[in-house]
């Protein structure tokens, strides 16, 4: 499509980048289908082709946009199933990111909304006060009203903690991961990273630990990226410090939609000298967790799945899993299948879920931003899923399981594999 952008806006890199994608769409339709929000709700711009008109629109006018192209582009999940399904390649991620950043800048919010969201951001990105307020939210949440009361919900999902079990003993040679605590995967769900661990040293993996708050994603996400930058520099530095010790094979962050944000932090400080460069050999050295676990020799496998630990193989084949691949993971950083073929060498029985591309409706904060269109979409996801007759929720990313949990079990694939190599059985 033709664009209409001075000179003055191309030496923008972000905006530039922009523009690209906007020359590349040839407004064919193929994303509407893998759309949740056009599916769900049927109008065009709540759809990639019609957002991106909007998009298109709002920034070559430079003007502030308006409330309608507002409402339509916060309901965007940012799933990018649209990217996966585009045949011209449009990076949809370049044009909603640009357009949040835009909308922070030129758009006066009303004032309740305005507070709101940086209340949610306050509270996700700093683990000791999520901890401290989700031990209110059993109390207060029926009393709440609206946004706040959805909010309090979901800080009442009981917490996971971490369980017990040994570490293998890593050799000299082995392999040194740099992990990334999620912010609020540390407060609600420390048991995934201590499953994580366990499940790597048996592979002669070396943890440590990077003592960072957050990494800026969830800030990012919603167009403040001054505030995103701030714990993304920190996050770069704090890796640059641990690399000076010795060689870094790999950052691990067992959240996807972290992680999917942390490999394309390289695109977040484009053109800014100082930082682009770092930012980019930071992102290289990013993996998933899928990426970094590998199926244990049978030999091994056989050893550890002692019915001790409740891991025998006939109660691992007695469970019906299904994996639900969140849209980070399969759209954002482009990974398909490892998770399945994981979770199948350890001994599990796998159900595929219908529709297993269309988002969930957790999307990072959006549940609590856009709670009625999110409460739609894990009820459509739930609904998929029952028919598959799963005793039991699978995903690698925390914001998935707690938005998915209710009459099914959910689990961290980190700790099935964990229990199924011979570490403590999760809670199910």
């Amino acid at each position: 499509m033709r664009t209409a952008f001075s000179s003055e806006q191309l030496a923008d890199p972000h905006l530039s980048d922009a523009e690209h994608q906007l020359r590349t769409c040839i407004h064919c339709g193929f994303c509407t289908a893998t759309c949740p929000t056009y599916v769900l709700l049927g109008d065009e711009r709540d759809s990639p082709r019609g957002r991106i008109g909007l998009i298109q629109h709002m920034l070559e006018s430079k003007s502030p946009p308006t409330k309608e192209t507002v409402l339509h582009l916060d309901r965007c999940l940012s799933c990018l199933g649209c990217r996966s399904a585009c045949p011209s390649g449009v990076d949809y991620a370049a044009l909603i990111d640009v357009a949040r950043a835009h909308i922070e800048k030129s758009y006066r919010r009303p004032l309740f909304e305005q507070l709101f969201r940086s209340f949610v951001l306050f509270v996700l990105m700093r683990p000791a006060v999520f901890t401290a307020l989700s031990m209110g939210a059993h109390v207060a949440a029926p009393f709440l009203p609206g946004k706040l009361g959805t909010m309090a919900k979901k800080g009442r999902v009981k917490r996971r903690p971490a369980l017990s079990g040994p570490i293998a003993q890593t050799s000299a040679a082995a392999r040194r991961v740099l992990l990334v605590p999620g912010c609020v995967q540390r407060a609600l769900a420390p048991s995934i990273d201590a499953a994580a661990v366990r499940v790597l040293a048996r592979q002669d993996v070396r943890i440590e630990t990077l003592n960072v708050e957050c990494c800026g994603s969830l800030a990012y996400h919603l167009g403040k990226t001054e505030v995103s930058k701030a714990y993304a520099r920190r996050l770069i530095v704090a890796f640059e410090a641990a690399a000076k010790a010795g060689e870094v094979d790999a950052v691990l962050i067992t959240a996807s939609g972290c992680g999917a944000f942390m490999k394309d932090v390289g695109r977040v400080f484009a053109g800014e000298p100082e930082w682009a460069a770092r930012a980019q050999a930071f992102a290289a050295k990013v993996k998933d967790f899928t990426e970094l676990a590998a199926p244990l020799p049978p030999s091994a496998r056989s050893a550890s799945t002692s019915p001790v630990n409740g891991g025998g193989k006939d109660m691992l084949a007695s469970l019906t899993v299904a994996y639900h691949p969140p849209c980070s993971l399969q759209h954002g950083q482009r990974i398909h299948g490892r998770g399945e073929r994981l979770l199948a060498a350890a001994g599990f029985r796998l159900v595929p879920i219908p529709d297993a591309h269309q988002c969930c409706g957790s999307a990072g904060s959006y549940s609590v931003l856009q709670p009625e269109i999110a409460d739609a979409l894990r009820a459509r996801k739930l609904e998929s899923i029952q028919t598959t007759g799963a005793t039991v929720i699978a995903s690698a990313n925390l914001g998935c399981l707690t938005h998915l949990s209710g009459d099914i079990p959910t689990v961290h694939i980190a700790e099935l594999l964990d229990w199924a190599q011979g570490g403590p059985k999760p809670a199910l």
